[in-house]
């Protein structure tokens, strides 16, 4: 707004540009769903590398294929993932917990994990404060050790004996502490402080070996791990309403790869369940990784099968890939066993991305997937011919470069459906374009609509385009070949702006891969020079 002319002189104002960045989203952020040892259950937790899974959800455990998943993830470069645990039973009945006198804490997470935590409280305090309410019996310093990864957290200058404390014992914990939660006393209500143990451990041990210097879990107070999870336990009754289950990723910003491991070492995922994160996956603007089923031993049990019900509804969100993987399992003396792919398959898109860009297809040799020695299934170049035309993406062995994906197709990358969204990368280059403008535009909301909010449009959308143009992205030699932006009165009619609608036609020239390579070679007889 011009500044009020009130005085003869010189006023300065600062015009807008009408410049406004969009910026690419994020291609590979990956959301890894299943059980796990340990960890929060049914919240998105974000993990950076596989160290950071160990430490949050306990690393790999022989009962399920998650931590396998995101191990082969990383190790094929991945670089984020989003982990939602689950747990098949009631979670605070699974708790650990551990009592000492007038407190009592419970693990913070459900799982056997637990069973190896031990408190220690003492009352080497600071003086009392008068001003808080305290005496000279208020405070206790509480100490909480982790066996299994030997973690210790320290607690200072707590109390139970005032609920309204800065330092009450339960806001403490509950805010503060990784391993538990004050379950007694009671929520608002006060307690005495615990008695301390002893100071001095006996010789050659430390304050964490002896009942008299800390405190462990008693007998029927211990923790349990699920015994199993079924559907039910990803979409069942009430999980999309409460943001559980699958659905605990509504609380996540951003995913674009989803992979569901099989819950346990011998089952395949229901392909209802399939069926339902495929369609989740649409409405996040993200792509599920399904495997082939275990049964598929051989390239004729894949052909003969209908993919919708033996794995599940596939379109464009969607990609399948076989054979499993074959690899050494660390928990039981390096013995050779077949593994879920998709976790593998999802760094390889992810080193694909970081190296070359979304719209190059994670596929042919530079593929490799690192960490696999072999495949379940040996694949050849007829195997492969007949798999590609149902849109099944190979993995196979190829002298020199090793294991590698063969395939980019999406689920509607069948040659029968003749489908715009056939290969991978166009789908991917689509959902990263539809997410980063729909980001982008949300400061059109509520402006004035007419043309000059229209060419601000063009011009950032426009801006947008044409650097992922200058990328490569786009098929063509020139922007106009590579893509449009329209906005103006052709695109939204007075009717429209009546209704508060502006529209906004943004189109590209994909890349498509090269699938097959025609090198044509002809013998030419020799000419007489004339």
């Amino acid at each position: 707004m011009p500044a009020q002319l009130t005085y003869p002189g010189v006023y300065i104002e600062e015009v807008p540009s009408g410049v406004r960045t969009i910026v690419g989203v994020a291609t590979s952020v990956t959301a890894f769903v299943g059980r796990a040892r340990r960890g929060p259950t049914d919240t998105p937790v974000t993990v950076t590398s596989f160290g950071e899974f160990e430490r949050t959800f306990g690393g790999l455990w022989k009962e399920s294929r998650l931590g396998f998943s995101v191990r082969d993830f990383f190790l094929n470069g991945g670089s984020t993932t989003i982990v939602v645990r689950l747990f098949g039973g009631d979670d605070d009945a699974e708790k650990t917990t551990v009592t000492r006198d007038t407190i009592s804490v419970a693990a913070a997470d459900p799982g056997a994990w637990g069973n190896g935590l031990r408190v220690r409280v003492d009352h080497e305090t600071r003086p009392a404060d008068a001003g808080l309410g305290e005496t000279g019996t208020s405070l206790f310093n509480l100490f909480v050790r982790d066996a299994t990864t030997g973690a210790v957290e320290e607690h200072r200058n707590v109390t139970t004996s005032i609920a309204d404390h800065p330092r009450y014992l339960r806001n403490v914990l509950q805010h503060e502490s990784q391993l538990v939660r004050l379950t007694t006393p009671a929520a608002g209500a006060t307690d005495a402080r615990p008695t301390k143990h002893t100071a001095n451990p006996p010789a050659g041990k430390t304050v964490w070996d002896q009942d008299s210097t800390s405190t462990g879990v008693a007998a029927g107070d211990e923790g349990k791990d699920d015994t199993s999870i079924a559907e039910a336990d990803f979409t069942g009754p009430g999980k999309e309403a409460g943001k559980d289950g699958l659905f605990a990723l509504e609380d996540s910003d951003l995913f674009n790869l989803l992979v569901i491991p099989p819950y346990t070492t011998t089952n395949d995922v229901e392909p209802t369940l399939v069926t339902a994160a495929h369609a989740y996956c649409e409405r996040r603007r993200a792509m599920l990784i399904v495997d082939g089923r275990s049964t598929w031993r051989t390239v004729g049990a894949v052909t003969g099968a209908t993919i919708s019900t033996d794995v599940g509804t596939i379109t464009k969100n969607g990609a399948l890939f076989f054979p499993r993987l074959r690899q050494p399992n660390p928990l039981k003396d390096n013995q050779i066993e077949e593994f879920s792919a998709a976790g593998a398959v999802a760094g390889v898109m992810a080193r694909t991305d970081a190296q070359r860009g979304v719209w190059k297809a994670p596929a042919g040799q530079g593929a490799t997937l690192v960490g696999v020695p072999e495949l379940a299934v040996s694949l050849t170049d007829g195997d492969i011919g007949q798999l590609n035309p149902i849109a099944v993406n190979s993995l196979r062995a190829l002298p020199a470069a090793g294991r590698v994906v063969w395939g980019s197709r999406t689920g509607e990358g069948a040659d029968r459906l003749a489908s715009e969204w056939k290969y991978i990368p166009v789908c991917r280059t689509a959902l990263f374009i539809e997410e980063s403008l729909y980001r982008g535009t949300q400061w059109v909301v509520f402006e004035p609509n007419d043309e000059p909010l229209w060419a601000q449009i063009r011009l950032n959308v426009g801006t947008f385009m044409n650097n992922l143009f200058r990328q490569g992205a786009f098929q063509g030699q020139t922007p106009r070949e590579a893509y449009f932006v329209k906005c103006d009165k052709e695109t939204t009619t007075q009717a429209d702006i009546d209704l508060g609608i502006v529209n906004i036609h943004v189109g590209f020239a994909p890349l498509k891969p090269a699938e097959f390579v025609v090198i044509r070679l002809q013998q030419i007889a020799g000419q007489l020079a004339v």
